[in-house]
Parts: structure tokens; sequence; C-alpha cells
């Protein structure tokens, strides 16, 4: 009576967390949503609503975008077999166990390994990380080329959406600077007393306040994210180097500027700005550094970093206001 009575108090709490996580995601939808009524019908700008409608169709087609694609998990080759998970969790010798992991990747594409050396293994999705993939503590599964999990979108940003996460945040830098500069002149109107409805007063400087706001969070986390693609790295390989089977390499993914964007977007420039998966490969392996070297000799020249984390510790939470890390 006791155990059942445990078990529907945890379903309880499981499922109001499901409910609270949908919670900055509604106040992005009701803040967007008044402003886009407060611009459209309040102020009637009519000269400006063509190209405020172009930018508002992108801005909620990429967070849509980013919400609903479900992050990509690695596929079944990565898991391990009955046979396989049962020989390992029977084994009690952790250099075995260990050894056993690494018999089983030789057969996988993995070249990363923990702070220690080993194989990454997830001991709670009983499966071999591929390159980049981490597990997500929120999602409760591993996610292929992990970069966090945002609240704001309440999804987990990885190989499949990162691309229309992107696009979300500029978009959402390109609408708040379009209504800023737009809305400006009507704030200057109310500075000098030369709007009469008391209502207009309030929806420009309110639409002048929070457009300015969210610009200057939002700049700011999308200058980080272009930094990161610029050098192919997500949030966690920020946080923590990734090792290679040769050592920790701050640049193991580092292809050169133009590759790198290409590794995100595609090399198809036409794509860039659509949401639309463009992405190149599978997500379970990318291209390395290591493996360019001797088509360019120059990229040997760069240091690595000097140390790394073991790779299943706890990442610090946020790398920014708006980006939560939740890998384990």
């Amino acid at each position: 009576m006791r155990r059942g009575w445990k078990m529907a108090l945890s379903g309880g709490l499981r499922c109001c967390r499901r409910v609270l996580s949908w919670v900055p995601v509604l106040v992005i939808v009701l803040v967007v949503l008044w402003s886009y009524y407060a611009y459209v019908f309040e102020l009637c700008l009519v000269i400006y609503l063509i190209f405020y409608h172009a930018i508002f169709v992108f801005f909620t087609w990429t967070y849509w975008k980013s919400i609903f694609t479900l992050p990509q998990q690695p596929n079944q080759k990565f898991h391990l077999s009955y046979t396989d998970k049962e020989r390992y969790e029977n084994e009690e010798r952790p250099e075995v166990q260990k050894q056993m992991l690494v018999d089983m990747a030789k057969k996988l594409p993995v070249y990363t390994r923990t702070g220690s050396g080993a194989v990454r293994f997830c001991d709670r999705c009983n499966l071999i990380k591929p390159d980049r993939c981490h597990h997500c503590s929120v999602c409760a599964m591993c996610v292929l080329k992990m970069d966090h999990h945002c609240p704001w979108v309440n999804n987990c940003i990885g190989f499949s959406n990162y691309k229309f996460f992107l696009q979300f945040l500029a978009y959402s830098v390109l609408y708040c600077l379009y209504i800023a500069t737009t809305v400006f002149s009507y704030f200057i109107k109310y500075w000098r007393g030369e709007l009469p409805s008391v209502r207009s007063k309030f929806h420009v400087l309110f639409l002048l306040f929070v457009a300015c706001m969210f610009f200057v969070s939002l700049v700011i986390l999308f200058g980080y994210h272009c930094w990161l693609v610029s050098r192919n790295k997500t949030t966690l390989e920020a946080f923590c180097t990734p090792v290679f089977t040769s050592g920790p390499e701050k640049n193991g993914f580092n292809l050169g500027f133009i590759k790198n964007i290409q590794q995100v977007f595609g090399d198809k420039k036409k794509f860039w700005l659509i949401p639309i998966g463009s992405s190149p490969g599978d997500g379970h392996s990318f291209p390395m550094r290591s493996m360019n070297e001797s088509q360019n000799p120059l990229l040997a020249n760069e240091e690595p970093w000097e140390d790394n984390e073991d790779d299943n510790q706890d990442y610090p939470e946020g790398s920014s206001s708006l980006a939560v890390e939740t890998e384990t």
C-alpha cells in the first residue's frame, strides 16, 4: 500500500514537472502575441507592416521548429546487445568492464573518450556514446551532438534542431531590433506629449522596453553561438574540452571557418536562412581536424588544451541567461 502511494506521488510529481516545463514557452508565446497585437492593431504602422510580417513569419516558424523538432538519439548499433549488457552488468571487475567497452567500440566510428581515456558509455541508456553525444538529464535520453537543454523552447538542442535554434535566435534579434527602431519615433512623440491616447502611450512604452530588453539578452546569446559555430564547438565542448584517442584537443572538430558553418547549415547557401533540415551527416560521426591535417599541414600548428575533466561529471547550469546545460 505504501509502495503504491509512493509510486503515485512520484508519477504526479513527474506530471507536474512536465507541465511546469512549458511555462517559459508560454511566457514567450504570450509576449510575442501581445507584441503582435500592439504593433499591428494598436499602433497600426501601415508602412512597416509588410516587413514586420515577413520577419514575424520566420521568427514564429523557427521557434516552432526549435520546440517541436525532437532530439535525435543514437541508432541501435550503439546500444549494447542483450548478451553484452548481461556480461557487462555481471562483471564486477572495473578493468574488465573497461576492456569490454573498448572491444565493442572497435566496431563503431567512435573516436572520443572520457577524461580518464575510457570509452564513453551511458549506463542509463546502456549504449556507447557516439562522438559529441551526451545524456540529457531533463529529456532522460542521449542526444546526438547535444549542445544544451533550453527551457525557453522546452527542448534539447542538438544535431536535429541546432540550425533551427540558431535561426530562431537570429530572427528574434531581428524582430526585436525592427520593433525598437520603428516604434522609437512614436516614443519621441510620447515624450513630446503628441500622443493623446493613453492606451497608445502604454503600448509604445512597453513595446520599446520589452524589445530593447530582449534584444540585449538575445544579441549576447546569438553572438556566443556564432562564435561556437565558427569554431565548430557545442556549448558543452566549450565548457569541457573533448578528449580523443590521442588526448585532449580543443580544436578537434575545427575544420576552418567556412567548413564549420557548413557543418551546421549545409553546403547549399539557399537553405541557410530557411528552417529546413540541411545539416550534413547523420549525427553519429563527424569529420575531425586530424583527418584534414594531411591536406593542410598548417592545422597542426595550433596547441591543444592541457587537460580535461571526466565526461561523466555534472556540467554547470547555464551558458547564458537563456540556456541551461543538464548533461551528465
